[in-house]
């Protein structure tokens, strides 16, 4: 999948997810998007090693990881993810190096979820979040997620 179809694709999920949602749940606190080259991603857990994974993962999210080639991806993902959790939250109300404290799970359908704790949970709290829409899509070349934060009407 090239990229302007991976954003397009990503589009249709989160129109279909809203569309879909109980209307008790339709003021957006904010939405995040980004995108991580899977090249420089290597290059910096080549550098990094797995201090990077202890560093930004959670232990729940390095069981679930996979071995080779897919490693890369899944973890290229989930650092999207995040990032777009942090964002869609406003950089400002997040602590740096929160990366432990959002929670990338997969639920039984192999949709991705968030959990957020500590510091990262009570910002989410005080803006009045209630539920996440997260989707992530790859390619070879590419990991890319989108975060919609919500809070009930």
């Amino acid at each position: 999948m090239e990229m302007p179809e991976m954003i397009t694709d990503i589009e249709r999920q989160i129109s279909q997810r809203l569309s879909d949602c109980d209307t008790i749940y339709s003021d957006v606190i904010g939405h995040g998007i980004y995108l991580v080259d899977i090249n420089r991603f290597q290059i910096l857990r080549d550098r990094l090693g797995e201090s990077l994974e202890q560093h930004c993962f959670t232990e729940q999210e390095q069981l679930n990881s996979f071995v080779g080639n897919r490693r890369l991806h899944f973890f290229a993902g989930r650092l999207a993810g995040k990032n777009a959790v942090v964002k869609a939250l406003g950089r400002d109300n997040v602590p740096e190096n929160a990366w432990r404290s959002i929670d990338i799970q997969k639920l039984p359908s192999g949709q991705p979820s968030v959990v957020l704790k500590d510091d990262v949970r009570n910002a989410a709290h005080q803006l009045g979040v209630q539920t996440w829409f997260l989707s992530i899509s790859h390619t070879s070349a590419y990991a890319v997620a989108s975060a919609i934060a919500l809070r009930p009407h």
